[in-house]
């Protein structure tokens, strides 16, 4: 019997619930991947066309592993076609872990009593980001618990005070944040704050999982499936969807992923910004058994088939991962990285790093190498550190940046960003040997350049960077 997706298909109304557990799990089952239809599906991507959610379950349920080499090398591929050798850095920055919540899977759980319960005074947020500044950060990430102290006007403050430290040479120019789902009205007040993307994670999109793992408001799985409607009837046009692998089947998380994609661009014509694929890690009083986790073959895998799903959506890897496993994902479509990463509250201004304490942090990460050591690695696999925030800035967000970037217009801008951004950084915080390896890495990309304007005015403006003058960009 053949597949009818409409049989199954919820339609895409604003602020709607819209997953339906049989349209994904059909779709699964009825994937029968053959080599000649896998290869038909990673051709289309490589054509730029998004897939739809039954070519993507074609790529998902491949098993030979020709294919699923074949897989990951079509990734590779479209990585290098559309974002070049760039990677955008980012810092998460932790405001406070208070939270109502009681999902098993996180330190920050209402019933944790191990954790040490902490939020940043103002003063203590300014110390923490003149610190981050102090490495060269440029954007950030602010994260918070679900708890009343941290409603839409709080956010909104941390978000101005933020926008307003200045040390040195270092400021902020973008701010993004991780919260708890807000009403519309809730939206409208941190927008005005001028924040970039708003990211809020599902978890799990099967709803009968998603029941098992949570407690208190989060519990509410169609609000907060609908949040990111909210923030767009809000003015909010770039936000940010995850999934937390390791709660249900990655392949059905995959899919849900890619429905939610559909969703926003049906109601709204424009996905999200970005996709974030975080898997369950260590944390103080953590209680999952296991049976769901993903492993690393799989992780890339899934990474690979994400990339192809959506090719010109970002794809956010954090330091939960270890670093050689990010330096491979890195090549199969991974466009964000965080660096220079400590999760514990406060514990960018403390004067000496203390080990990893569960009972501080949201969870262990596995990568807590300096900012430096993670640039000096990215330039010596002949990657672009970079620390652009033009697009946000220049109004190219939401349905503007698909303009920009579905034609492949925006590679015009992302490169020559990335190495203003870099050579920022190589003057202003990096020591001798990773600016001499930097400004050998840009002097490699100047000569790959086409000869024009773009070329020329990317020459102009470094050297004005050389001279004193910051913060250039096209």
């Amino acid at each position: 019997m053949m597949f009818n997706p409409q049989k199954y298909a919820i339609p895409d109304r604003r602020m709607q619930p819209f997953i339906d557990p049989d349209e994904i799990r059909a779709c699964l089952q009825n994937a029968r991947p053959d080599a000649r239809a896998v290869r038909d599906t990673i051709a289309r991507s490589l054509s730029r066309e998004r897939l739809s959610m039954q070519e993507t379950a074609l790529l998902l349920n491949a098993e030979d592993p020709e294919l699923i080499e074949e897989i990951k090398e079509g990734a590779r591929q479209l990585k290098r076609e559309i974002y070049g050798n760039r990677i955008v850095l980012f810092a998460p920055l932790y405001i406070g872990n208070k939270c109502i919540n009681d999902c098993v899977y996180c330190g920050f759980r209402a019933s944790n009593r191990e954790a040490v319960r902490k939020t940043l005074s103002d003063e203590e947020i300014v110390q923490e980001i003149a610190s981050l500044e102090d490495q060269g950060q440029k954007r950030l990430i602010l994260v918070y618990g679900e708890h009343p102290d941290y409603d839409a006007h709080y956010i909104a403050h941390t978000v101005k005070l933020a926008y307003g430290v200045k040390k040195g040479r270092g400021e902020i120019r973008r701010v993004n944040i991780n919260a708890a789902p807000l009403d519309i009205e809730g939206f409208r007040v941190v927008k005005t704050a001028g924040i970039g993307t708003y990211q809020i994670f599902q978890e799990t999109y099967d709803p009968q999982a998603y029941s098992l793992y949570h407690r208190g408001h989060k519990a509410d799985y169609a609000y907060r499936l609908t949040a990111l409607d909210r923030a767009q009837e809000a003015g909010i046009d770039d936000v940010g969807i995850g999934a937390l692998f390791g709660l249900y089947d990655w392949k059905f998380e995959v899919l849900g992923l890619l429905r939610h994609t559909n969703h926003l661009e049906a109601c709204y014509k424009v996905g999200p910004h970005t996709i974030s694929f975080p898997r369950i890690k260590d944390a103080s009083a953590r209680q999952v058994d296991g049976r769901y986790f993903v492993s690393d073959s799989d992780f890339v895998r899934l990474v690979s088939i994400l990339r192809l799903a959506v090719p010109y959506t970002g794809l956010i890897l954090t330091a939960r991962e270890p670093a050689a496993l990010r330096d491979e994902l890195i090549q199969f479509g991974v466009s964000q990285i965080d660096g220079g990463t400590k999760i514990e509250i406060g514990a960018y201004a403390e004067a000496q790093n203390r080990h990893k304490d569960l009972r501080r942090g949201q969870f262990l990460i596995n990568d807590d190498r300096p900012l430096n050591d993670i640039i000096d690695e990215l330039i010596s696999m002949d990657m672009i550190p970079s620390f652009c925030t033009s697009c946000y800035r220049m109004g190219r967000t939401g349905e503007h940046f698909m303009e920009f970037s579905v034609p492949g217009f925006i590679k015009r801008y992302c490169t020559p960003n990335a190495i203003l951004t870099l050579a920022e950084y190589l003057l202003d915080y990096a020591p001798e040997h990773t600016s001499r390896k930097g400004w050998e890495l840009i002097e490699r990309e100047m000569a790959r350049m086409d000869e024009g304007p773009v070329k020329k005015k990317l020459e102009q403006k470094l050297e004005l960077l050389k001279s004193g003058q910051r913060d250039c960009y096209f």
